[in-house]
């Protein structure tokens, strides 16, 4: 009972974690906002954003591994694939704003040039994607945990 517990939390601090550096993440990313400062804190916020989705993976396998309901149940239910499918492709979203934020970071450094304009809203829409689909995860779990 104490495992289920302790995995339960970890699983819940890294969602809330993932969350909080993601909506900073699609808060920062605007161009009127954009100055050398942002272009250096969105590659760092990627960073913990990366690692807390790790957490947040590494977690949930483990619910799923050894938590007390078990691999079969979990594999036997369909939200459960909606859930897991949903966040693949989010992973996948989240693959070219964490390129694009460490090119316009080296680029900062190497010429003190910004972004322009048509790619801070390019990476924007996909961060912005990504905030408008995670509560759809959100959603799927609760009707989950209601027996549906």
């Amino acid at each position: 009972m104490t495992l289920e517990a302790v995995l339960a939390a970890l699983h819940l601090v890294a969602i809330l974690t993932f969350v909080v550096f993601l909506s900073s993440q699609a808060a920062l990313c605007r161009m009127e906002w954009m100055n050398a400062a942002v272009v250096e804190r969105l590659a760092r916020l990627d960073v913990i954003y990366g690692v807390a989705g790790a957490l947040m993976i590494a977690s949930g396998v483990a619910r799923v591994l050894w938590g007390i309901k078990g691999a079969s149940w979990y594999l036997s239910q369909p939200l459960f694939h909606i859930k897991i499918t949903i966040i693949l492709v989010m992973i996948l979203l989240s693959f070219w704003p964490s390129l694009v934020f460490r090119r316009w970071r080296h680029a900062l450094r190497s010429t003190g040039a910004l972004p322009a304009a048509q790619e801070v809203a390019k990476v924007r829409r996909l961060v912005m994607i990504q905030s408008h689909v995670l509560p759809v995860v959100a959603v799927i779990a609760v009707f989950w945990a209601r027996g549906w």
